[in-house]
């Protein structure tokens, strides 16, 4: 009987390459494929601990064909680690697709913990822990960004973001005017050399980047809404709903009809007539 595949997942050194398990090493050593992102950076980590284990690109732009190859390796009882260009693989890259292939097949996927800069960042960042949020990226292009930002603005956790340097400048700007004069850590270059935490508001990480060019990549740890902002954005949820739809929102919330009708009026400064029959009149035509 064959042995059976196993699909290992390799947190790897996101800078100083000591930031390393000694459980990877040996599994690094011990399987038959390594699959990674990168493989020019993952062969000198490989290279400065002598391992010689084969090594295969899997990245965004191969995910697909090499998915398939490599999930029929596992099938037939080879042993894969998967590794990113840094940090735990599957967060923010193509790993995540391969993990939810090899469970759909009954593949057997390990987690083998170790470097993140999400994590690193947050706990360095002096704001709140006990709970947050990772987004990674924001969207690159301008306007799917701010709308990004806007669904975040009531987010009461501190919020995590990738995000790479041409875009910093881009992104601190949208969330000055979006979330406001939040506290924010900007980190770069964690476990490097030149590794630097800058701490401040948001209107302040803007000025100092921009006298400061950006340089490496970076993480950002950005302070949840306070109370009385998630509470304005939760009252403003409505905007964009027709009479009708926001009538709905409300009995799905708990309310009955009538006591959503007064509620909305009440919001919208319309009378609970007025409110009424235009509700009245929509659904007579949807229906």
């Amino acid at each position: 009987m064959s042995q059976q595949g196993i699909l290992f997942l390799c947190a790897t050194p996101i800078g100083n390459l000591e930031d390393i398990t000694l459980r990877v090493l040996r599994i690094l050593r011990e399987v038959d494929l390594i699959a990674a992102e990168d493989t020019r950076h993952t062969r000198k980590l490989l290279a400065h601990y002598d391992i010689h284990t084969p090594v295969v690109s899997y990245r965004e732009q191969n995910r697909r064909q090499m998915g398939r190859y490599l999930l029929s390796l596992l099938a037939a009882g080879r042993r894969i680690a998967l590794v990113s260009d840094a940090g735990m693989p599957g967060i923010s890259d193509p790993g995540e697709e391969l993990v939810s292939l090899s469970i759909s097949q009954g593949i057997p996927v390990v987690p083998l913990p170790g470097p993140s800069a999400a994590l690193a960042a947050l706990v360095a960042s002096g704001l709140p822990t006990s709970s947050f949020c990772f987004e990674g990226f924001l969207p690159a292009a301008a306007g799917a960004r701010r709308r990004k930002l806007q669904e975040l603005k009531g987010e009461r956790r501190t919020i995590i973001f990738y995000e790479a340097p041409h875009r910093l400048l881009e992104s601190l700007s949208d969330m000055v005017e979006i979330l406001g004069e939040r506290q924010i850590a900007v980190a770069r270059e964690l476990t490097k050399k030149y590794e630097e935490i800058w701490r401040g508001t948001l209107p302040q990480a803007v000025e100092h980047f921009r006298l400061h060019s950006p340089r490496g990549e970076f993480t950002l740890v950005v302070a949840g809404a306070r109370e009385e902002e998630a509470a304005g954005t939760r009252d403003e949820s409505w905007r964009g709903l027709s009479l009708q739809e926001h009538v709905a929102l409300l009995q799905v919330q708990g309310m009955d009809k009538k006591a959503a009708i007064r509620e909305v009026a009440r919001l919208r400064g319309m009378s609970r007539r007025d409110v009424y029959n235009q509700v009245v009149r929509d659904g007579e035509g949807n229906s």
